[in-house]
């Protein structure tokens, strides 16, 4: 199991052995032979290290950690499942082709080259991304178009674009295959010899207070974990999140929900302010109106995002700032409140320590309306590992300790 496309038809076996507690009876749903059911097995539990099954005179049980990877097994066919159908629906197959039994058909090579078409929109980067060649994932690709019996691939400017049936059947099996690295987790977890990945999108309130202090805190208790953190604006964080790419989001909640496959949690409520630098003109006034604010440069994050519409509702129309800079990079917005006498709305949390040194001050305008929710956002039917529970209840209480700070 070390990155390799899966075998769907030795994970329904091993799905069907689980239900009937039997070889012979798995036998005759997934339509492979017992011996090859033995054989895919065995193979598993040796890339797995670990047995899943124990084999008794009156039939096949699953192992403890047998259960746990099984119920993996199960959320990642239920995921594949669920895209054949959904693609069916939204695609229109030719007249005579494709097959109505498409999940059951479907290979690991074929889904694995559409989630990397998905994702580079180019089949030689696509290619390189798998570690395959372009003809091989190229022929792939064309067979799962071919079987069914869709459009699924589509020329962009930028290259190739999926259809949408094709995006659907890509995200769910982007699901997939994160479930079942769920699935090995969840077994090195219990053998005990890896803490498990955890892979996080941030905003940038997150990269400053809650997020570091809660990922040095996990570390203390679970030192081998794998951790990734990638940045981004909120639309492409959503998206990772959506189809497998990232475990969790931290930031600022949205009102309302944008879709409803995932959820949020709120850790804290953040008040904004009015940051500057230290000497500013404005620095020392104890009572400030907007219109001399809007005298001043401002750095504002990109539109629709909460922190702007909190900016936009600070003035009235006539007296809109003039000079505006569009910035999300905290180490940006610290560089330019530094170096001028630009002016930017932003979370105390994002520049306490240069508030402790004496760079940067908060200026005397009321925000008490600019209170906002900070917190997770999780696919709706996300089911963590231990490692991952243990880092939410870190974050919950990380994000109780500022609230209270």
């Amino acid at each position: 199991m070390d990155g390799r496309a899966p075998n769907i038809r030795h994970l329904r076996a091993i799905r069907e052995v689980a239900r009937h507690q039997s070889i012979l009876g798995a036998s005759a749903v997934v339509h492979l032979s017992q011996p090859a059911i033995t054989q895919a097995i065995a193979k598993l539990e040796a890339d797995l290290d670990v047995q899943l099954f124990e084999r008794r005179s009156e039939g096949m049980f699953v192992t403890e950690p047998g259960k746990l990877f099984v119920e993996r097994v199960e959320r990642t066919l239920g995921y594949l499942e669920a895209g054949a159908r959904e693609t069916a629906r939204i695609g229109q197959r030719k007249r005579g082709r494709g097959f109505a039994n498409l999940d059951d058909l479907v290979t690991g090579v074929q889904l694995r080259a559409l989630a990397a078409i998905s994702r580079s929109e180019n089949f030689s980067l696509a290619a390189r991304s798998v570690g395959i060649s372009q003809p091989s994932l190229h022929r792939a690709a064309r067979d799962l178009e071919r079987l069914s019996g869709m459009a699924l691939f589509e020329k962009s400017g930028h290259g190739i674009a999926l259809t949408r049936a094709a995006q659907v059947l890509a995200q769910h099996a982007k699901l997939a295959f994160a479930e079942l690295e769920q699935g090995i987790a969840a077994i090195e977890e219990w053998k005990g010899t890896a803490s498990g990945r955890i892979v996080i999108g941030t905003m940038p309130l997150a990269r400053t207070f809650i997020l570091p202090t809660a990922i040095m805190a996990l570390m203390k208790v679970r030192p081998e974990v794998r951790i990734s953190v990638v940045d981004g604006p909120y639309d492409d964080l959503l998206h990772g999140l959506r189809h497998g790419d990232l475990d969790l989001l931290i930031g600022a909640l949205r009102d309302p929900i944008p879709v409803d496959d995932v959820v949020q949690a709120s850790l804290l409520e953040d008040n904004l302010c009015i940051a500057a630098r230290a000497g500013h003109p404005l620095a020392a006034k104890r009572k400030i109106k907007p219109v001399q604010l809007a005298a001043f440069p401002w750095i504002v994050p990109r539109s629709a995002t909460p922190t702007r519409n909190h900016f936009e509702a600070l003035f009235e129309a006539e007296t809109q700032p003039v000079n505006v800079i569009e910035a999300s990079s905290l180490v940006l917005i610290r560089g330019l409140l530094l170096g001028s006498d630009a002016l930017a709305l932003i979370s105390a949390h994002q520049i306490r320590h240069e508030e402790e040194f004496g760079q940067l001050t908060r200026l005397r305008f009321d925000t008490a309306d600019t209170k906002r929710q900070i917190g997770l956002t999780l696919r709706r039917d996300w089911r963590p590992t231990e490692t991952q529970k243990q880092f939410l209840d870190i974050l919950k209480a990380t994000g109780k300790a500022a609230s209270c700070g």
